[in-house]
């Protein structure tokens, strides 16, 4: 069985879940599905995120397995925690990190003198204004 594709191999626009098929009874179900936050992560993603989890989360098994360094090891992580929508670093209640053009409309304030760094990192960080 091949694994389900999440990216479009065209345009590399998000695929969605149209159909579930059940091999035991030929039943057919279609309509829109949900693939999870898991579904946002391309193959290579996924396959670190499985032996991420078959080592236990441990970089040394990592390491010898996958045979890459620890910098190597943490910087994928870090693309999987932010294709997630988090941002690496934060604590365990993390709220989804912001969007790209959220982010750059903050940066973009800032640097016009609309708001003040004070005020950027606050609304980077997720708190409002008026906190």
């Amino acid at each position: 069985m091949k694994p389900v594709l999440t990216r479009c191999p065209s345009c590399e626009g998000a695929l969605a879940v149209t159909r579930l098929w059940c091999p035991d009874c030929d039943v057919a179900i279609e309509g829109r599905f949900d693939q999870g936050a898991l579904g946002a992560l391309s193959r290579e993603q996924l396959a670190f995120v499985e032996t991420f989890v078959r080592c236990e989360g441990k970089f040394t098994r990592m390491e010898r397995e996958m045979e890459l360094s620890y910098p190597t090891l943490r910087g994928r992580l870090h693309e999987v925690i932010r294709a997630l929508g988090y941002e690496p670093g934060g604590d365990d209640a993390a709220e989804p990190a912001l969007d790209e053009e959220a982010r750059q409309r903050i940066l973009d304030a800032l640097d016009a003198g609309d708001i003040d760094a004070q005020t950027a990192l606050r609304q980077l960080h997720g708190a409002k204004d008026d906190e």
